[in-house]
């Protein structure tokens, strides 16, 4: 799983069937001390996050399991808020 930030929304008027429905994200990918690092990505989201919270997602074929019985052609999914972060 990967750290991120939220910081905006998709809007798309045309998109695959399956995704009907579905909020599109935009993430800034975080290092566990919260530095920005690498390119901002769209991401699905599961669990209904706001902008500018601490979130974390999954990647690959993972990401379209939060969504079963329904197959969603996902990359990314949001699949959890970050409440507290503790680094040793």
């Amino acid at each position: 799983m990967f750290l991120g930030r939220v910081v905006g929304t998709v809007v798309a008027t045309v998109k695959d069937v399956a995704l009907k429905g579905q909020r599109l994200l935009v993430v800034q990918p975080v290092t566990p001390e919260l530095k920005e690092t690498g390119k901002r990505i769209v991401v699905l989201d599961a669990v209904g996050v706001g902008a500018g919270e601490l979130i974390y997602w999954c990647r690959g074929k993972e990401s379209s399991f939060p969504f079963l019985p329904e197959e969603v052609p996902t990359d990314n999914t949001i699949v959890g808020v970050v409440d507290e972060l503790h680094l040793c």
